[in-house]
C-alpha cells in the first residue's frame, strides 16, 4: 500500500505520467483513500495551482495496489470525511 509522504507516478487514461505526493491515507467505510498532491515543477508550471486529489486504493487481479477515481456519491462521503479529518475545505 502507498505510504504517507511517498512520491508516486500516476498514469492517466491517455498514458500521460505525472508525479504526486501522498499527503495522507484516509479509511472510510472499510475502504482506503489516498489524498495526493501533484508535484509541480516550479520552472515549467509557474501559473499552475497546487491542488489535492482523492483516489480510492483498490487491488488489481494480481493483488497489487492501484489508485482509482471515485464517483459522485462516494466523492461526497469522502469529501465530508476529509473536511472533518484534516480541518480544511474541499473545493470541487
Amino acid at each position: 500500500m502507498p505510504e504517507q509522504d511517498e512520491i508516486i507516478t500516476l498514469i492517466d487514461e491517455e498514458g500521460n505520467e505525472s508525479d504526486a505526493l501522498i499527503y495522507d491515507i484516509l479509511e472510510l467505510d472499510g475502504k482506503k483513500y489516498a489524498i495526493v498532491i501533484p508535484v509541480i515543477d516550479e520552472e515549467d508550471d509557474e501559473d499552475e495551482e497546487a491542488g489535492a486529489y482523492v483516489l480510492r486504493i483498490d487491488q488489481d487481479e494480481d493483488g497489487d495496489d492501484i489508485l482509482v477515481e471515485i464517483e459522485d456519491e462516494e466523492w461526497e462521503k469522502v469529501k465530508n470525511a476529509c473536511m472533518e479529518e484534516f480541518d480544511f475545505d474541499v473545493v470541487e
